[in-house]
């Protein structure tokens, strides 16, 4: 049995990328006889785990459960600004080599999902050396070009990506632009790396259209089936808000742009100014959803999505757009094509790009739109499905010597 120790998820089970990653790997390998998880979680602070909500969690310790047939550790985090996030994985690799070194595990591989802590990382591949294991990476994505860091912590991010792909004995990239980028960016310490994306379901969402959770949802928000483009994503400026919003100002479009995301007053106050899109009325923002079910119906009954993402590898947000929605318009970039290929819609941020593509998609026939529509889901069933991904992971763990 390999024993796989996984840092760098803030919780399991909770809406988020890594935190979905972990919830969906270890639901289909629970009963796995080769794999055995491990997995730290936050004890506190934003993004949280809530081990209560779990459906068939069973309590170990005060900071210890399990869940999916995953040991959970729970580790509180000082409240210390931005350096919680390094705080966290550094606390959560000692607790790992402690359990490791305790338990007498041979063979260990320890995953770390994102590349905080480079400064640390020749101390702890000793430590991991010393016991026996291997050190995998997954870089995510690119964290040091993110507009919400100042410049002295993008400077921080590249150093630490540095520093983290130098000591791997594998590095996972979820995108094969991200996998191009460390051989190419890192090509001196010659990183073994192999590509394993990120997944998605295509199930229709389990509530119907009259459903009384969907239709007071769609009351209060002030919108109707098929009539609103929908994005869903980090309120940061590198997924192109401004754009977005500018150009479908500009469009001839009747129908509402609902914007699902987590607002920030500086960029909100931002944004109004650049955009002044207060003055228009189908400019909707609508604050968060985390009922999954009811995110994938609002998917599902949208005329479009947008995805205005350019920063990062293989997105969980577009994976469940092409899953769910019919016809996408996505921002020009290597990843997203990667991903979608001839299912979708390409735009840039060229003025009048987008704007033009809008007026382009609302003369489109149900049938256009359908076609697109059944190819993003073949899309995703065939190379981003959460079992596939998760066979692929079986893989790759069980081959690391």
């Amino acid at each position: 049995m390999k024993h796989i120790f996984i840092v760098g998820a803030k919780s399991i089970g909770a809406y988020g990328g890594y935190e979905t990653f972990v919830n969906k790997l270890t639901e289909y390998h629970q009963n796995n006889k080769h794999l055995k998880y491990y997995l730290v979680c936050k004890a506190n602070g934003d993004g949280c785990i809530d081990e209560t909500i779990l459906h068939g969690m069973k309590n170990i310790s005060d900071s210890e459960f399990t869940y999916h047939n995953v040991h959970c550790k729970k580790i509180n985090v000082p409240n210390i600004g931005p350096a919680q996030a390094i705080y966290y994985d550094v606390a959560g690799l000692n607790w790992c080599c402690k359990y490791i070194k305790e338990h007498n595990i041979k063979n260990p591989v320890i995953y770390i999902l994102a590349c905080r802590i480079g400064p640390f990382m020749p101390y702890f591949k000793k430590k991991i050396k010393s016991l026996g294991g291997r050190l995998c990476i997954n870089p995510d994505g690119h964290e040091w070009l993110r507009q919400k860091w100042s410049k002295p912590i993008r400077k921080y991010w590249k150093i630490s990506e540095q520093m983290m792909i130098k000591q791997a004995d594998l590095v996972i990239c979820d995108s094969k632009n991200i996998e191009k980028y460390i051989r190419r960016e890192y090509k001196k310490y010659r990183p073994k790396t192999t590509y394993v994306s990120y997944g998605a379901d295509i199930k229709k969402s389990v509530l119907s259209a009259d459903d009384e959770k969907v239709l007071s949802w769609y009351k209060e928000k002030g919108l109707k089936f098929k009539e609103y483009y929908l994005v869903v994503g980090r309120f940061v400026p590198e997924n192109n808000y401004e754009v977005m919003i500018k150009e479908f100002m500009k469009s001839d479009s009747k129908k509402d742009f609902a914007l699902i995301t987590n607002v920030s007053d500086k960029f909100m106050e931002e944004l109004k100014n650049r955009t002044g899109f207060h003055k228009d009325s189908r400019i909707k923002f609508v604050g968060t959803v985390y009922d999954e079910e009811l995110l994938k119906k609002i998917r599902e009954n949208a005329y479009a999505y947008f995805h205005g993402h350019e920063v990062g590898g293989t997105n969980p947000s577009l994976l469940e757009a092409l899953g769910s929605t019919d016809l996408n318009l996505l921002l020009d970039v290597g990843f997203n094509k990667e991903v979608a290929g001839d299912s979708a819609l390409y735009f840039s941020k060229d003025e009048g790009n987008l704007s033009s593509l809008i007026n382009k998609a609302e003369k489109m026939t149900d049938e256009e739109i359908a076609e697109l529509g059944l190819k993003a889901k073949n899309r995703i069933t065939e190379a981003y499905s959460w079992k596939f991904i998760a066979d692929e992971y079986e893989k790759v763990f069980t081959s690391i010597k």
